[in-house]
């Protein structure tokens, strides 16, 4: 398992490579052109900016320009972009307005054609900044990283004194895959303004890409070297060395964090890893607690680290309840923080300790009402207790609080279902469509795929098919409608080749699934064929984790047909022993013999 992970704060110049070039896109578009007063049109331009010709020709082309100008400040962009394109049919070397059309082929994501108009507007005024700018973050934006090194190259060659030039050229040069070259930029730029982390760790990660991991730490150390009273660094430099597997080197460094600042709690969190990493899980388990405990810890980097913590606990099957004592510490240590209740209460959840995770999550409600994944976790322990009547009054106060979320509606029917108010359910499953989108297929299939299961419930199988079909109609691959149809179709003992087909889809989709495998063989049972029939029923029953007695009494009809009677017997024993009630079940026993299911017995 990966290490534990914490917020080591390291600022990165250009974190998330790609965004760079779309921020600076949007940047140069919205700061060309100066605003226009309210009431008054006129506003100081860049030369370069508007024609120079003094032609009548001229003179018309600048005032349609000025007009796009307006209309894009008041917000009326197509008008604009109308009038800049006319501008163009008079003076087709106006780089002002090649340049406004481009950032409005870029907001449409017509982003090809701005190249070319950026192109064009550069050729015509080959010394305007902003104009270079957009086209080399545009083309680094559609990889054309070759392209944009060179208008970088240039405009670090004009504009020397820009220090952020050189950092966009060493992004171009690393999309580039010229990483040597990147590597220089960047020494350029801290020759100017000085070492600091974030270039230090971008020269860090290109040496390890040139799998240089000698000059790579040799960065890190220069920086440690500079700050010696700053334990942050020897924590970093080896908790890189543990990612990379040294663990010798990964303790030299943390020790000499420990020897600057003896109870810096990113120390505590670093030897955990260690500790993990060597093989010692006792030791990480007590770093881990003693870290969680450190007031100096922000609570931030402990929600990441109990998180994980938890996470390993379960994948080592041991008892998650040692973790209920650090979260009462760290709750009474950091009272207002949601994250932390809320993931208590998650935990408390999966511990089948229902009433006290509602509790953690109703104090979060309390703390802030809008908070929908609070009511959400909340609504969830509720149906899983089962506390049917604290669910319906969560679904109701959810709809209070998010009207056109019909998530609410749809665990109001199962609430309601459970409850077997059918009608009721049926009513919450029919007000959510009113606000489900038309489009939203999914969302409407799940909706009439519940109500066919409650008309089937209630003994109307007509209206039940209808909802069904209707729920295919918007998701054809709703495989929890195809099971349930096909197999209530073979209850009906109609329409069987399509019920066939419907249940065919479902193995297909989950060819492992052993209610979709038992659907299948009754199926075939219903319609004759119990040699395939014993063969699905069959891979059921080797699919089941949970020793469902529905199956196994399936099993026992198919051998019954099949003339294995002794074993058919013995399949209904067991699934009488396995939890099934039914008189039908009983009969089967008794009389030793197969007995159709009475129709209140239909399942």
């Amino acid at each position: 398992m990966s290490s534990l992970k914490y917020k080591f704060k390291i600022r990165n110049l250009f974190q998330g490579r790609r965004k760079v070039g779309g921020w600076i896109l949007f940047f140069c578009w919205m700061v060309a052109v100066p605003s226009v007063a309210s009431g008054d049109h006129r506003q100081l331009l860049d030369p370069s900016a508007i024609t120079t010709s003094g032609t009548l020709s001229g003179r018309k082309a600048d005032y349609f320009f000025y007009e796009g100008v307006v209309l894009k400040n008041a917000g009326k962009y197509d008008a604009a972009y109308e009038m800049f394109k006319h501008c163009l049919t008079i003076d087709s070397t106006s780089s002002a307005a090649l340049y406004e059309l481009a950032s409005f082929y870029i907001m449409r994501e017509q982003k090809e054609k701005a190249v070319s108009l950026l192109k064009k507007a550069v050729e015509y005024s080959s010394d305007n900044v902003e104009y270079k700018m957009m086209l080399a973050s545009l083309l680094l934006n559609l990889g054309m990283f070759g392209e944009s090194s060179e208008v970088y190259e240039e405009l670090v060659k004009t504009h020397p004194g820009k220090a952020e030039l050189k950092f966009y050229l060493a992004e171009a040069y690393t999309q580039e895959g010229e990483i040597g070259k990147a590597i220089d930029m960047f020494n350029e730029l801290e020759n100017e303004i000085g070492m600091n982390e974030p270039l230090t760790m971008q020269k860090f990660q290109l040496y390890m890409t040139l799998e240089q991991p000698e000059k790579a730490f040799q960065e890190l150390k220069k920086l440690a070297a500079k700050h010696p009273g700053n334990a942050r660094y020897p924590i970093l430099i080896g908790d890189l060395y543990l990612d990379k597997g040294d663990t010798d080197h990964a303790l030299e460094y943390f020790q000499k964090a420990h020897e600057i600042e003896a109870d810096n709690p990113y120390y505590t969190v670093s030897m955990a890893n260690y500790y993990k990493a060597t093989g010692n899980a006792e030791a990480a388990k007590e770093q881990i607690r003693s870290a969680l405990v450190n007031e100096k810890l922000d609570v931030e980097t402990k929600v990441s680290i109990l998180a994980q913590y938890i996470q390993q606990l379960h994948q080592e099957k041991n008892d998650t309840e040692e973790a209920n004592a650090l979260f009462q510490t760290l709750i009474g240590q950091h009272p207002e923080d949601l994250d932390l209740k809320l993931m208590y209460g998650r935990l408390l959840t999966m511990q089948g300790n229902f009433d006290e995770a509602k509790f953690q999550f109703q104090l979060v409600t309390e703390m802030e009402p809008d908070n929908e994944n609070a009511w959400q976790q909340m609504l969830q322990a509720a149906l899983r207790q089962p506390d049917l009547d604290e669910a319906v009054r969560i679904c109701k106060r959810g709809l209070e609080l998010f009207p056109d979320n019909p998530t609410y509606y749809f665990y109001m029917g199962i609430a309601r279902y459970q409850q077997e108010k059918y009608q009721e359910a049926l009513d919450a499953y029919y007000e959510g469509l009113k606000i489900i989108p038309e489009n939203e297929h999914v969302a409407r299939s799940n909706f009439y795929g519940q109500i066919g299961d409650i008309y089937y419930q209630m003994k109307q199988s007509e209206k039940a098919f209808e909802a069904y079909e209707e729920a295919l109609k918007y998701n054809d691959r709703n495989i929890v409608v195809l099971n349930n149809y096909s197999y209530f179709l073979s209850l009906e003992k109609r329409e069987l080749d399509k019920a066939e087909r419907m249940s065919a889809r479902c193995i297909k989709l989950e060819p492992d699934n052993a209610t979709y495998l038992d659907t299948y063989a009754w199926v075939f049972f219903v319609k004759r064929n119990y040699v395939l029939a014993k063969m699905y029923i069959e891979n059921a029953i080797k699919k089941d984790k949970e020793n469902n007695p529905e199956l196994i009494e399936h099993y026992g009809d198919i051998l019954y047909m099949t003339g294995e009677k002794e074993k058919a017997l013995e399949q209904w024993k067991k699934a009488k022993e396995s939890g099934k009630k039914s008189q039908t079940l009983d009969r089967k026993i008794a009389e030793n013999k197969y007995v159709e299911p009475g129709e209140d017995e239909k399942e």
